[in-house]
C-alpha cells in the first residue's frame, strides 16, 4: 500500500478520536519531504505525546486545531493507547526531538528553515547547531518566542520575505499549534512543525537522556528526575491521567478503525 500521496497521510489511527499517522520512519522522512519540496500548498505537522493528549481532552480548541494538522506519535504514552485501541504499537516513535534533525540529514536539497521561539539566547545557540548538524541548509533566526503576540502579522510577513521552505515553532504545546493555526498561511512555508523544547535540546540548555533509555521510550522518566519540581504534575499526575482516559475512551466504545478511504486531508492547505 502506498501510505504516502502527495500531501496526504493515509494511514492513521484513532487516539482517543485524533487522527494520528501510522508511519515508519522510512515514510515519515518521504512525506515530509514530499511536502517541503513541492513548489506550492503547506502541510502543518504536530506530534502527540500523553501530556499533549491530556491538555485535548480538555481544551476543545486545541483538539480542533490538532484535527487540522497531521500529527505523529510521539512517546511510549500514545503507544499504550494504541495497544489498547488497536491491539498493536506504532510503527515508530516519531517525536519531534529526534524527527526533526533527522528530517534535516534526510533531506539532501538546500532548504531554508526559519526558527521563531524560546529565549534570545537559546535560539541563537540552537540556530548556530542546526547550521553545524545539517550545513548545506539555510538557518534563518526569525524571533524568540517572547514577542508581542499582537505582533504576530509582522514576525510571519519575515518569514514570507525569506521565501522559507521549513518552518519550526517552539513555543511549547498548546500555545505553538494555536499560533500556527492562526497566524501560519499558504506563503510562508511548505512545511511547518511545532517543535516543543527541541531548540532547547539542540542549544544544549536540556540534556537528552542516554540512548538506551530513549530506545526504551522512558525518556519522560528521566527527565522526571532531572527536573522533578517543574515535571512532577505533568508525569505523577499526568500519566494517570491518560490512562484514565484511554480506558474512558475504549469502554465507550467510540474507537474508530480508521481505513484509507475514511481519512481526510489534515494537516494540508
Amino acid at each position: 500500500m502506498n501510505l504516502v500521496s502527495g500531501n496526504i497521510v493515509s494511514a492513521q489511527r484513532d487516539i482517543l478520536g485524533l487522527p494520528v499517522c501510522d508511519l515508519g520512519w522510512a515514510d515519515a522522512f518521504a512525506f515530509a519531504e514530499e511536502v517541503a519540496t513541492m513548489p506550492f500548498g503547506q502541510t502543518v505537522i504536530a506530534f502527540i505525546n500523553a501530556n499533549n493528549a491530556n491538555l485535548m481532552m480538555r481544551d476543545g480548541e486545541y483538539r480542533a486545531v490538532l484535527e487540522r494538522q497531521v500529527v505523529f506519535p510521539d512517546g511510549h504514552g500514545v503507544d499504550i493507547a494504541s495497544m489498547v485501541f488497536h491491539g498493536r504499537k506504532f510503527p515508530a516513535n516519531l517525536n519531534g526531538t529526534d524527527f526533526v534533525p533527522a528530517l534535516l540529514t534526510y533531506i539532501t536539497k538546500p532548504m531554508r528553515v526559519a526558527l521563531i521561539g524560546t529565549r534570545p539566547s537559546t535560539l541563537k545557540r540552537a540556530t548556530e547547531n542546526f547550521r553545524h548538524h545539517a550545513p548545506w541548509h539555510d538557518f534563518i533566526p526569525i524571533s524568540d518566542g517572547f514577542f508581542d503576540r499582537a505582533k504576530s502579522d509582522e514576525i510571519m510577513e519575515q518569514v514570507r520575505e525569506a521565501n522559507i521552505d521549513i518552518l519550526l515553532v517552539a513555543m511549547g504545546s498548546p500555545a505553538q499549534e494555536k499560533w500556527i493555526d492562526r497566524h501560519v498561511g499558504p506563503g510562508h512555508a511548505r512545511l511547518v512543525l511545532s517543535v516543543g523544547a527541541l531548540f532547547d535540546f539542540v542549544a544544549g540548555d536540556v540534556r537528552r537522556a542516554p540512548l538506551g533509555i530513549r530506545k526504551l521510550r522512558l525518556e519522560w522518566l528521566y527527565r522526571l528526575v532531572q527536573e522533578p519540581k517543574r515535571l512532577w504534575r505533568r508525569y505523577v499526575i499526568g500519566n494517570p491521567l491518560f490512562l484514565y482516559h484511554v480506558m474512558r475512551y475504549k469502554l465507550s466504545g467510540m474507537v474508530v478503525k480508521r481505513t484509507v478511504d475514511e481519512t481526510a486531508e489534515a494537516g494540508t492547505r
